[in-house]
Parts: structure tokens; C-alpha cells; sequence
């Protein structure tokens, strides 16, 4: 009897071992889920980025700008200068004709 009772002690260390292993793994499956679940996961890994098209509703397909419109929102946002646009512009209208605006 004296040994039996000798001989949990030294079982001891392995229960408490036990319980630490089943609490990292509760832990490190918790940390999974909420990582796997949450709403801040970063993009570029698991899906591309939808495009923005103001006034479009969803599903319907982007629609192409043409040269002169995206030359003139370049100037807009200040890109190129003035001269460069009145360039490009002229270049544009030389070889497609005139513009329709």
C-alpha cells in the first residue's frame, strides 16, 4: 500500500503535463477558429479586391473610359500639365478624328 501511494507522486508530473497539453491545444484551436472566423483577414490571400464602378449596380461589368476621358481626368488630378494634355490631346484628335464630346 505504501508503495501504491509512492507511486502516484511520481505520476504526478504526468497528469499535470497532460492537462498543459490539452489546454494548448484548446487554446491554439480557439486562436484557429477566430482567426479563420474573423472579419479583418487580409485580402491579397484569399480573394481579389472587387471593382469600385460608381453608379454601376453589382454583378453588371466595368465600363471602358475612353483615351480623351481618361487623358482629361489625368489633368484633373494634376498628373500632367497643361501643355502636356494639350499634346496628347491633339495627338488623340489627329488620329481618331474629331472628338465627340
Amino acid at each position: 500500500m505504501f508503495w501504491g501511494f509512492h507511486g502516484l507522486w511520481l505520476l504526478m508530473p504526468l497528469f499535470l503535463l497532460g492537462k498543459f497539453f490539452w489546454l494548448i491545444i484548446l487554446g491554439l484551436l480557439i486562436w484557429a477558429l477566430i482567426r479563420r472566423f474573423s472579419s479583418r483577414r487580409p485580402t491579397a490571400y484569399y480573394r481579389q479586391e472587387p471593382f469600385y464602378n460608381p453608379g454601376m449596380h453589382p454583378g453588371t461589368p466595368p465600363t471602358q473610359h475612353s483615351a480623351m476621358e481618361i487623358l482629361r481626368q489625368r489633368y484633373a488630378r494634376g498628373e500632367i500639365d497643361a501643355t502636356t494634355f494639350d499634346q496628347m490631346r491633339e495627338r488623340l484628335e489627329s488620329s481618331s478624328g474629331p472628338s465627340q464630346q
